[in-house]
């Protein structure tokens, strides 16, 4: 949280029209800004702001509001240990950039039991579940809970503006075209002709339209990313659907939490005037453990929302998986495949692969407009490097990093960035000193600009003492998740060190301590 500082603010309710306040500000992570916008809109209704600790323990126990209310997943606002929020106090929650989107009135300050929240809301601690690692590494200490008030604010600067329909403004879109009966899906990936069969198949079943309403916030690392998606589903909108379905694009930052994430996916359509729900096979699914098993069943998530039919609202068509059967040269129902049949499939690392090296795809698994699309972004995903020199003062590290540059320099055309970290602790990190946590700051530092430079093809040659797990790790996640992160030890004996140690860093207060620290690595330890 920031210091005070002074805004004039003009409400969406009106009710601090041109007031002048003096208010703390608290800066909010981008799954934070998702959770708000869509508690402004009103698609988590009934929530009003982020749970306090009495709503909170109810949904992870039982998966309902203290009034009894069904609601699956705690929508938290989290702050780190320091927070120092006081209850009846206001907050502006800023975005990254220090713009006001909303007040919040605090009206309760908790630590949760966040390995409880991960076991009974995602049904395990294990860290390979994206929202539990989330849970247990990204998130604060600390809950703040209490009711929010919008800010004025353009939020989206891209073109999609008029897909991105708020549940008022897509109901009286139903309205207009008269559509009495609604079946909303769910999607964070492309739809192929598998999912057209599906959708077509159940708008026709229920006699009425289709939803084709993607999560387009926050989904799991590896995802194809929003904008290409965005341009496959209008696509596939434009020339195969546009008579009988609506798209609109739904910012939710998903959990991946299986059975709970389904109703909770349920309960927000009911919200946007959906009338019926398509609830498929292993639906909001993680993938599998750290032990290769899968961490929800493929049903699991139907059974889960069965329980509940009669009062979410709205009316779940549970699908079951969709297969392409060769012999009749189309999609079916896996139950309804026969025994001499011939199921074909292409699993997700496959297709990327052929969109990789430009293998045709075959044309019973997806549409040419989707395909097109789709190359167009994998290409844009082929980002750059970072290399990552580490190891004792003095190693060589730097030298070797600054040869490494030369060198590509000679032999291919893209930018190259070295971030050596003695010129980074003189600009960037101006004014950090040598303790654990001045130095996992530094390295975070250069991971940051290391992979902006990545993320937009270039190089990044990198040389930095990095002795802590924590923040190499940090580091290798940001950055792999936009091209290729190579981290490099530079194994020179600590005595050789010594005697090149013209800057006296090893009298340092660090590096004696981190050599010899558990975190530290067992291949970096003098030997």
């Amino acid at each position: 949280m920031t210091k005070a500082t002074k805004h004039k603010i003009k409400s969406n309710a009106g009710s601090v029209d041109q007031k002048l306040i003096t208010l703390p500000r608290l800066v909010l992570t981008d799954r934070q800004l998702c959770d708000l916008g869509l508690i402004l809109n009103g698609a988590f209704a009934p929530l009003k702001g982020f749970l306090d600790e009495k709503d909170y323990r109810s949904v992870v126990e039982k998966m309902r509001l203290a009034n009894g209310d069904l609601w699956p997943i705690p929508i938290v606002l989290d702050a780190g240990k320091s927070s120092n929020m006081k209850i009846g106090q206001e907050v502006i929650l800023c975005d990254k950039f220090g713009v006001p989107r909303a007040i919040l009135k605090v009206s309760s300050v908790y630590t949760p039991d966040k390995l409880k929240e991960a076991r009974l809301v995602y049904g395990t601690t294990d860290t390979a579940h994206p929202g539990v690692k989330y849970l247990l590494e990204k998130t604060g200490d600390t809950y703040i809970g209490g009711k929010v008030l919008g800010l004025p604010y353009e939020e989206y600067t891209d073109s999609f503006h008029e897909l991105r329909l708020t549940p008022a403004q897509l109901k009286a879109e139903f309205a207009r075209l008269g559509w009495k009966k609604v079946i909303a899906f769910q999607t964070r990936n492309p739809i192929h002709r598998g999912h057209y069969e599906l959708l077509t198949r159940a708008a026709r079943e229920i006699g009425g339209n289709l939803l084709i309403h993607p999560s387009v916030g926050l989904t799991k690392e590896g995802d194809i990313d929003a904008i290409t998606r965005i341009r496959c589903y209008q696509q596939l909108h434009e020339k195969y659907l546009k008579d009988i379905a609506k798209l609109s694009l739904l910012p939710l930052a998903m959990r991946m939490a299986g059975p709970r994430e389904a109703l909770w996916h349920a309960l927000i359509r009911k919200n946007y005037g959906a009338t019926h729900f398509i609830i498929g096979r292993d639906h909001a699914g993680p993938g599998k453990d750290a032990k290769g098993v899968p961490f929800y069943g493929p049903y699991d998530a139907q059974t889960l929302v069965a329980k509940h039919t009669k009062e979410i609202g709205i009316v779940p068509y549970f699908a079951p998986e969709v297969v392409y059967v060769k012999e009749v040269k189309k999609h079916m129902f896996v139950n309804e495949v026969k025994k001499n049949h011939t199921i074909q499939n292409i699993s997700g690392t496959e297709f990327r692969d052929m969109l990789r090296t430009n293998k045709k795809v075959p044309a019973w698994f997806s549409f040419p407009e989707v395909i097109r699309e789709l190359k167009k972004g994998v290409e844009k995903e082929s980002g750059g490097i970072t290399i990552f020199f580490t190891g004792l003062p003095s190693s060589g590290k730097s030298t070797i990093a600054r040869m490494l540059s030369t060198k590509l320099a000679e032999v291919q055309d893209r930018r190259i960035t070295l971030l050596d970290g003695d010129v980074v602790r003189l600009n960037l990190s101006k004014g950090l000193g040598f303790s654990k946590e001045d130095r996992d700051t530094n390295i975070e530092r250069i991971g940051f600009v290391a992979g902006e430079i990545t993320k937009h093809g270039g190089i990044a040659i990198c040389a930095a003492l990095a002795p802590y797990q924590k923040s190499r790790d940090s580091n290798r996640q940001l950055i792999g998740s936009n091209g290729t992160y190579i981290e490099v030890f530079v194994n020179t004996p600590l005595n050789v060190c010594e005697q090149r140690d013209i800057k006296d860093s090893t009298k340092k207060p660090g590096p004696e301590s981190c050599r010899t620290s558990p975190e530290f690595p067992i291949h970096m330890k003098s030997r």
